[in-house]
């Protein structure tokens, strides 16, 4: 059964700042929540509670091995859904008119 999730909200946690830095990290594979911990300067449970959207939604896949949490991305998942979506060229358009402001 495939579960339902707000494409919006799941556009919002991806090109959120720390989000994307996260996701970045595990497009090369899965990785140790204690490494991603570390890097981002933030506790285990603050990562978790920050991609939690994205693991209910199963476009993160988050697994326990020898009582250590790890993370994996559902590249494919991530992928179709920008293809697939026109939030994408919204998301774009709105990046583009944010920088022209700042410009």
């Amino acid at each position: 059964m495939s579960i339902s999730f707000d494409r919006e909200k799941i556009i919002d946690c991806m090109f959120d700042p720390i989000t994307s830095e996260i996701l970045a990290e595990l497009e090369n594979g899965k990785k140790e929540c204690s490494t991603l911990s570390l890097k981002f300067s933030m506790s285990e449970l603050d990562v978790l509670k920050r991609l939690d959207y994205l693991i209910k939604c199963k476009f993160l896949f988050k697994t326990t091995e020898n009582e250590k949490c790890f993370l994996s991305a559902n590249i494919e998942k991530l992928g179709s859904l920008l293809e697939d979506s026109d939030a994408f060229d919204g998301a774009i358009n709105g990046l583009e008119k944010m920088d022209s402001y700042l410009n």
